[in-house]
């Protein structure tokens, strides 16, 4: 499920999608109309999608969707009813046509929409302080709470035996169930998703939302971006300490324990009881098994298999980390 919040200017002619990134692909029908732009997975009959990296060959090999923005070089590895459009930059084409399809996605300005909740008729039925804004399209469950000086903007979706702490901001984001979101935290804004460029660098619209599952909390001062065309989840039972940054598109598994400072670059998956240590850094687009331990300070430029552990930069096998490292370990 992709934002449900931001509406899709679609169906958009191929003619038009074409015309925009000026690609030299020559297509048949190009009357024809598209509906969406999806990830390859997602995508499905008469919509775009993309696909620049190797990496992703085995989900493009079996993508449904019509169209997709690729290179020469790609091409080949889509399947036959997939028709490649091929262009000098699939991610800031990527850009361009999600920016059509999706243009209320590119900026981040605040909701004009919000009132205080003493206007609303969450007044009455959630425990809350002082200053406390409410945006349109908001829904709580029972037995909630919100601190002081917290701005729920339009389009949030919160469960039941929720605690959402003072200072926090949060939009474009479903939390489920006994979720607990401490001070200071800011959810579901957009993701660092950009094209340098010499004059201007070109914004890369975030059409996805933050999910949080049931039984998780966020520490003080974490920062949560929603996705770019798919979602940032936190699985169940997830904890989460303080001034923790997760980038846009990751996906954290469920019963995982991350410390302190710990930042996500964008579109890495974590498995199920994960454990980081503080300051740890994770690269994008890895993908780190289940059951493994990493150890604080460590950086992760790779795939870690499932029952790692592992410490160090680059993060390697915990025992050849201590083996490496004995003569420093002996002189603390």
């Amino acid at each position: 499920m992709i934002n449900p919040f931001f509406h899709n200017k679609g169906p958009l002619k191929l003619d038009k999608i074409l015309n925009s990134i000026k690609t030299e692909t020559n297509l048949e029908n190009i009357e024809t109309e598209v509906i969406d732009i999806k990830d390859l997975v997602t995508a499905s009959t008469n919509d775009i999608s993309f696909f620049h990296s190797k990496k992703y060959e085995i989900v493009a090999s079996t993508t449904k969707a019509s169209y997709c923005l690729t290179t020469e070089k790609l091409s080949s590895i889509l399947p036959k009813k997939c028709i490649p459009i091929e262009v000098d930059n699939v991610l800031v084409a990527t850009a361009i046509i999600t920016s059509m399809f999706y243009p209320d996605a590119i900026t981040d300005d605040f909701d004009i929409n919000t009132l205080g909740i003493e206007k609303t008729s969450f007044n009455s039925s959630v425990d809350h302080g002082q200053n406390i804004l409410i945006g349109q399209n908001v829904k709580i469950g029972s037995n909630c709470s919100i601190g002081h000086n917290t701005i729920i903007e339009s389009n949030v979706v919160i469960g039941n035996n929720c605690s959402i702490g003072s200072n926090v901001i949060i939009r474009n984001t479903l939390i489920k169930n006994n979720v607990s979101i401490l001070d200071g935290c800011v959810i579901g804004k957009k993701g660092f998703g950009f094209f340098p460029n010499k004059e201007r660098n070109i914004r890369y619209p975030h059409i996805g939302v933050v999910i949080i599952e049931d039984n998780c909390e966020i520490g003080c001062g974490s920062t949560i971006d929603r996705g770019s065309l798919s979602n940032t989840i936190i699985g169940k039972n997830t904890f989460i300490d303080n001034q923790v940054h997760i980038a846009h598109n990751n996906k954290i598994g469920e019963n995982c324990i991350i410390a302190g400072q710990v930042g996500f670059a964008g579109s890495s998956t974590l498995g199920n009881n994960v454990m980081i240590g503080g300051q740890a850094g994770i690269s994008g687009h890895l993908k780190v098994g289940s059951n493994v331990k990493i150890g604080g300070g460590s950086g992760v430029i790779k795939d870690i298999p499932d029952n790692s552990k592992v410490m160090g930069y680059p993060a390697k096998d915990l025992k050849k980390f201590i083996k490496e490292n004995k003569w420093y370990i002996k002189r603390q």
